[in-house]
């Protein structure tokens, strides 16, 4: 039609629409677009299968909306066998979802809101397995907690290891600080610790759709000055912004990764620093409505939260300690004592007065354990005969070359005698070095020998005794310290 305007013939028009003559002489002459010309179809290509059906099928559609068509297919095929065809399927699929369109119930309107410059902040935490960052070579499993802005979609994104309230306040820590301001509200789902009463072991009760609060999350928000608010449960599109920024997040996490030509860091604070860096750029590039973001929010001016909680854990007669129904050994020396326990994200350190005495990766999960064969060894070359079912045993192999040792020496003196051979060489190991004990006991298992105490501490002290080189007195020279001096008073 463009081109028939220009000039007015209809074979110079055809050829450069990439038609054939006939076909434009046919628009041309109805003067309607090929879609306007299109008829609808009143027929049916071949018989309905599901006419004789379809009366009980819509029934069961309008009793039991959340029906599939899959089920009421598979109710057919039961009700009426050799009726229908699996191949048939499809067909039914496409008739009911024309008439959910044309007859169904009404669907839930998600509504769109208007957001105002620093009226609130979102958090939410996504899984970032598909980025596959590797630590020292070894996969990193593990989240980030996601903060964004909804006016300007500012964000913000902390490693964390679990969506528990130490994770959350760690995460809302830093997006504030980076910030230096406060928006007056802080939302966040009903999936995160924030709104989960776990530690008083009682039931979760739903009020008008959503959680109450915590109180350690009520702490964090009076520090900060903001006001909690919460989604209703299931309604993830409430805290939508946060929610759609995790997947653009990931993206551009992504493509640096590529960039950078390797997903492997040093340590946890390098992936940091790169994520860091990546969010940083992307934030620039946000432009005027941060600014009025920043604007609009009241300037940060309190002090960081302690990045952990404390709690008192006494010390049992079995030389350990429960924190969050985990079990971690101490030193035996403070059997029946209260220590003080601070609980990180990531890590536990436990107190005696001022004094460090543990401090350890944080295990994840309920009812696991992490036993030192360190704090147990005296007790245990004391007592051998516990060994065979000490509750711990299985702690007590440090690495599989400890196993075999073990099984070697069962092997050549079965029983008590054998537990209190392999005793000693776990007290050597405790007493010197462990790696060094493990290389003499490799050194053994590869030469076939019969593994001793004395072979090992035999081994270990051959090498353990480096030679101290004589190192002569330097002659210090006062009289070069009086040039210099003279010098500078020059």
């Amino acid at each position: 039609m463009e081109e028939m305007s220009k000039h007015g013939k209809k074979g110079l028009a055809a050829m450069k629409a990439g038609m054939d003559r006939k076909t434009a002489r046919k628009y041309v002459e109805a003067g309607k677009l090929p879609s306007e010309m299109r008829a609808p179809r009143d027929w049916r290509t071949r018989d309905d299968p599901f006419a004789e059906d379809w009366p009980e099928v819509e029934a069961m559609l309008r009793d039991t909306p959340e029906l599939e068509a899959k089920t009421v297919f598979e109710l057919l095929c039961e009700r009426y066998p050799g009726r229908h065809e699996p191949g048939q399927l499809r067909t039914l699929q496409r008739r009911i979802r024309r008439w959910r369109a044309e007859s169904g119930p009404d669907k839930e309107v998600v509504l769109a809101q208007v957001h105002r410059p620093g009226e609130a902040g979102q958090t939410d935490f996504t899984s970032a397995a598909e980025l596959g960052v590797t630590i020292a070579g070894q996969l990193f499993a593990h989240l980030l907690c996601v903060f964004v802005l909804p006016y300007s979609n500012w964000q913000w994104a902390t490693v964390c290891l679990s969506e528990s309230i130490a994770a959350l306040r760690k995460g809302i820590q830093r997006a504030l600080f980076q910030l230096g301001r406060v928006p007056r509200y802080h939302q966040t789902d009903n999936s995160t610790a924030a709104t989960h009463r776990i530690p008083d072991g009682k039931r979760v009760v739903v009020e008008n759709g959503r959680r109450p609060f915590n109180d350690d999350y009520l702490a964090i928000m009076r520090h900060f000055g903001m006001t909690p608010r919460t989604t209703e449960v299931g309604a993830k599109e409430q805290n939508g912004d946060v929610e759609s920024g995790n997947g653009a997040l990931k993206r551009r996490l992504e493509q640096a990764l590529l960039v950078r030509g390797s997903r492997d860091f040093d340590n946890v604070e390098a992936w940091q620093a790169f994520i860091d860096d990546v969010v940083r750029k992307a934030n620039k590039a946000r432009g005027q409505r941060v600014a009025e973001d920043i604007e609009a929010m009241r300037e940060l001016a309190v002090t960081k939260l302690p990045e952990y909680v404390e709690q008192p854990a006494q010390v049992s007669e079995w030389s350990t300690i429960r924190v969050k129904e985990n079990a971690y050994s101490v030193p035996s020396r403070l059997i029946g004592e209260v220590l003080r326990v601070r609980i990180y994200e990531d890590r536990i350190e436990a107190y005696y007065g001022d004094a460090l005495q543990l401090a350890c990766e944080r295990l994840r999960g309920r009812k696991q354990k992490r036993i030192d064969y360190r704090h147990v060894i005296w007790s245990l070359v004391r007592k051998p005969g516990a060994f065979a079912r000490y509750v711990y045993r299985e702690e007590m192999f440090p690495s599989p070359v400890f196993r075999r040792a073990y099984d070697a020496i069962q092997a050549a003196q079965p029983g008590t005698k054998g537990d209190v051979e392999y005793l000693r060489i776990l007290h050597l190991a405790a007493s010197t070095m462990e790696s060094d004990v493990e290389a003499a006991l490799a050194r053994l298992l590869e030469g076939g020998a019969a593994i001793t105490s004395d072979a090992v501490k035999a081994l270990v002290g051959a090498g353990a005794r480096p030679t101290i080189p004589e190192m002569p007195a330097p002659t210090v020279d006062l009289a070069s310290y009086d040039v210099l001096l003279g010098q500078v008073s020059r």
